[in-house]
């Protein structure tokens, strides 16, 4: 079986830590894979919060996750403190891929690595939104060229 590989963008765009709850651990006594996803939910929420935004409102519309890939390098443990570091990348019209590198930070050892497609929505219309020019200000990522929408 051929294993996922998932290279990381050389930027960092925000990082931040996160501990790991009793609730993240499994019955083998370890990080559980569900709670991978959580915790870089919760490291989303702090970049976005970050920029003064909610996963709800970013500019007047929303995101919604369209796909998630894990990569699990190392195990976890409760307790201990793990660094979250964000990068943005693969952008288009409607959304991009948010990357995620978690490390202990006292092993500096790589924990997992994450991507999740990232697509804006209009949660009044119920349908996807383009994203939002002043978000790609405020994130700095104006430099960036967005694919403009096909005729």
């Amino acid at each position: 079986m051929a294993r996922v590989k998932l290279t990381l963008p050389d930027a960092c765009h925000f990082h931040t830590e996160v501990a790991v709850r009793i609730g993240d651990i499994n019955y083998g006594g370890h990080l559980g894979n569900d709670a991978v996803l959580s915790l870089a939910h919760e490291a989303r929420l702090q970049y976005f919060k970050s920029l003064g935004y909610s996963e709800i409102d970013i500019e007047g519309v929303g995101i919604v996750l369209a796909d998630a890939v894990v990569v699990y390098r190392a195990e976890a443990f409760h307790g201990e403190q793990l660094t979250v570091r964000i990068a943005l990348g693969d952008f288009n019209p409607y959304g991009f891929d948010m990357f995620y590198q978690l490390e202990n930070q006292a092993g500096a050892k790589e924990i997992a690595r994450i991507k999740t497609g990232i697509v804006f929505f209009d949660y009044q219309t119920r349908k996807i939104a383009p994203i939002p020019a002043r978000f790609l200000e405020r994130a700095g990522l104006t430099e960036l060229a967005v694919p403009k929408e096909s005729a």
